[in-house]
């Protein structure tokens, strides 16, 4: 073990004579984080045995001694490779043995390459050669040089120790005495703070001036090193001063407004808090929380970061409605003649609502029903939650979920996060400013879920009537009464709502409107609301119903009314320029002017697009926007009997285009098609609009009648449409969304559907409107669908039953 002895020298030493012999064979001792530079005395800790031995191998004259650093100082018992090849030889001054280790003072005095190490009688024998500067005697310039360097040298050293460095009054005398170059940068680089491989390579560096420019450069880095240090610690010296200078003069003003019977900022604070607290009604766990954290913040300094914390939490528990509610009107008239003001249809909804009233002013402690409007996009869903608002006299609140992954957007944060705020059900209800608001939840089926929670989750507690008494938002902790709000929530489709959250609501289908219902929504609502918003009053531009119809039909094709409002805004825009520019009016929008202003039409009737041609079928499909048409054609050509599907198809529908042919091959005498080799033609499906996706199982029939037709060379009725999934046995088999397939048949013209036999009771779901103008077929079994398309007139048709009509409002 090698290191540096503590300072001071005890009396036990003993001087030794110096003697100039230089022996070539010399003892070696390895150093741990040591580099003994020439001409320094240094103090030295000896341990290890091998290094004993060598030091008394070394003990008789001359004393001489070679001392190497070794390159890790983990390794106890370092071999040749472990060593570097640069050493110095020193001169033992005096010697003191401890128990456990020998003391000596050693004296550099050369540099030294190893040339050969052996190992000799348990230490280690280095056979060496100094290693002097060969330069000879200095020019005029090599002197001038050495001579600015040596003075750079002095000047870097005094500022060094002017900055504060630790270094001893003895050292910095004997540095500005020295003027050798080699020598004072052998000093100086005992007093910088450098590692083990920078002293090792001073060490190596033979020539003077060399060395000393290398000690320059360690110079002036160190000197910014404790330049900047010094910078940062007067910076910081001076912020604490002005700290302290701001609390005494703090102090002093607390102390003379005490002494004129003034109240400082804090304590008026405080007082300020008091007050609203005494006179804000608050349940009892929120009050008593809120009194604790008032004391609390009395306590602490007003500049502290907690103390911000704890005002911002009292202001929440302030501004919170807890027990501020709006009188509910509970005139059932009123609500009635609200909702029919601002919508047209929609009776199941009304209804429902009409009912909440009349049970609300029966039973006053009635729970806020939790309902789920489901339908595509455009029905109004989101303007209904402002209309019920509008008839109960409640305020309204609206929140988007689309996109929300975060479960603290819905439970709020806890404080003890850097800006947390309670989540958006709280906000909203404080913004509300009542407890019993209509809280409108869009987009319910968009809920994200990720790596931060699943918010649907978190929408259990909110959303059940057994739970929402006691809601509990992370950052408030408190509970929260949520019995009295009533939540609505809106969905496009019912599949993504997880099957926890769906059932703690009451679903009600906003179906697809048919074109009377969107001509008296454009008529009431949509065209007296841009006229307003377009500036124009209703004597100056009219509309006739002809003309909506017409616009409804050829330039939109949606479930509800939203692209309906565009197009009635583009018209509107339109007659407000030629306004603009002077023309009187008034204007009459009848069929030409909408074809003048908007150009030719968008969408061709569907009549246009049907045929009444062999190998092709019209089926009815379900989408997320409502119902819609689709076409299926069939084609064959020879070949090995293969079945080709284009069109975007999912896999459900194409196995229904499997099933439909291997019921086609199987029961092909029955067809009248016996005599057809099927291993001998290709058949090739195709459903029209391929960029769109579509799948499912319900075009099963229509791509079996499709295939039935071109083989058996008979056209399908251009006015007839179907719907159903059909089994490898032929049974017809139900399907699902049947009224938003029957009003999309009723838009596209269609007058003549065929139905599942199991799906007869789904026309209950339908309005009168249509399914007077309608004629529907219902089958179990595909032999007689087959008959009834191909048939006409057949006894198999089974017509829609009379049922009891709808009270309209």
């Amino acid at each position: 073990m090698s290191e540096q002895m503590p300072p001071g020298i005890p009396r036990s030493f003993v001087s030794d004579t110096e003697d100039d012999q230089f022996p070539s064979r010399i003892p070696v001792i390895p150093l741990r984080d040591i580099v003994l530079f020439p001409y320094l005395v240094v103090p030295i800790s000896i341990g290890r045995d091998a290094s004993v031995r060598a030091l008394e191998a070394a003990l008789p004259s001359p004393r001489k001694i070679c001392f190497v650093a070794q390159k890790s100082p983990e390794i106890n018992n370092p071999k040749n490779k472990d060593l570097f090849r640069v050493g110095t030889v020193s001169v033992i001054l005096r010697m003191a043995r401890y128990e456990n280790e020998v003391r000596v003072l050693a004296q550099g005095l050369k540099r030294v390459k190893i040339q050969r190490l052996v190992r000799k009688q348990g230490y280690l024998e280095a056979l060496v050669e100094p290693l002097e500067d060969d330069v000879p005697a200095l020019d005029e310039k090599a002197a001038l040089e050495s001579e600015a360097l040596v003075k750079t040298a002095h000047e870097h050293f005094q500022k060094l120790v002017g900055l504060g460095k630790n270094i001893s009054q003895e050292m910095l005398q004997v540095a500005e005495k020295t003027d050798d170059a080699g020598q004072l940068a052998d000093l100086v680089a005992t007093n910088l703070e450098l590692d083990l491989g920078q002293r090792q390579e001073i060490l190596e560096t033979v020539p003077d001036s060399e060395r000393l420019r290398m000690i320059i450069r360690h110079l002036t880095k160190e000197l910014q090193v404790l330049r900047m240090t010094t910078k940062i610690q007067s910076q910081a010296q001076k912020e604490l001063g002005k700290a302290h200078r701001e609390y005494i003069l703090r102090e002093q003003m607390k102390a003379i407004r005490r002494e004129l019977g003034e109240e400082d900022d804090k304590a008026s604070e405080v007082k300020e808090y008091r007050e609203k607290l005494t006179l804000k009604r608050l349940p009892e766990e929120a009050e008593t929380r809120a009194l604790s954290e008032l004391k609390r913040f009395e306590r602490m300094h007003p500049d502290s970061a907690e103390s911000t914390v704890v005002r911002t939490y009292l202001d929440w528990i302030l501004n919170i409605p807890w027990l501020e509610a709006t009188r509910d009107n509970l005139n059932i008239k009123h609500a009635q003649r609200v909702l029919n003001e601002d919508h047209y249809g929609l009776s199941d909804i009304k209804d429902r609502l009409l009912e909440f009233l009349a049970v609300k002013k029966v039973k006053d402690d009635l729970k806020g029903p939790i309902l789920c409007f489901v339908g595509p996009p455009g029905v109004g869903k989101t303007s209904l939650g402002r209309s019920i608002a509008r008839a109960m006299g409640r305020k309204f609140t609206r929140l988007s979920l689309g996109g929300v992954r975060d479960e603290a957007e819905i439970r709020g944060h806890r404080r003890t996060y850097v800006g947390a705020m309670p989540g958006r059900i709280v906000q909203s209800i404080r913004r509300a400013g009542s407890n019993n608001p209509v809280f409108m939840l869009d987009e319910v089926d968009k809920i994200g879920k990720d790596f931060r929670g699943d918010p649907s989750s978190a929408l259990l507690e909110v959303l059940d009537p057994e739970q929402n008494f006691a809601f509990s938002d992370n950052y408030l902790d408190l509970p929260m009464d949520l019995r009295n709000v009533m939540f609505i929530t809106t969905a496009n489709l019912l599949d993504p709502i997880p099957g926890p959250l769906r059932d703690r609501m009451e679903v009600i289908q906003l179906s697809s409107y048919t074109l009377k219902e969107k001509v008296e929504i454009s008529r009431r609502h949509l065209w007296p609301k841009q006229l307003s918003e377009h500036g124009l009053k209703r004597t100056q531009c009219r509309i006739d119903k002809r003309a909506l119809g017409y616009l409804i039909e050829h330039y939109t094709r949606e479930a509800g009314v939203r692209n309906m409002e565009r197009e009635l805004a583009s018209v509107i825009r339109k007659v407000t320029r030629k306004v603009a520019e002077g023309e009187a009016g008034p204007f009459k929008i009848d069929k030409a002017a909408v074809i003048d202003l908007l150009g030719n039409p968008k969408f061709k009737s569907m009549s246009q697009l049907r045929r009444s041609r062999t190998g092709s079928a019209q089926g009815l499909a379900w989408t997320s926007v409502g119902g819609e048409m689709l076409i299926v054609e069939v084609s064959q050509m020879k070949g090995k009997g293969a079945l080709t599907l284009t069109g975007h198809l999912g896999e459900v529908m194409q196995e229904s285009a499997r099933a439909a042919l291997t019921y086609v091959r199987s029961h092909a005498k029955k067809l009248g098609i016996g005599d057809l080799d099927f291993s001998k033609i290709d058949m090739h499906v195709h459903v029209p609009a391929g960029a769109v996706p579509k799948d499912g199982p319900s075009a099963g029939i229509t791509i079996l009648v499709s295939m039935v037709s071109l083989l058996t060379d008979r056209a399908v009725p251009r006015e007839l449409a179907m719907t159903g999934e059909v089994t490898l046995h032929g049974d017809v088999l139900p399907v699902g969304g049947l009224k938003e397939k029957i009003l999309a048949a009723h838009r596209y013209g269609i007058r003549e559907i065929i139905l599942p036999e199991d799906n007869s009771d789904a026309l209950s779901e339908v309005s009168d409107e249509v399914t007077r103008e309608m004629k529907f077929h219902f089958f179990g079994d595909v032999g007689k669908v087959l008959d009834a398309v191909f048939n006409r007139g057949g006894s198999s048709t089974v017509k829609k039953a009379a049922k009891p009509k709808r009270k309209q409002r």
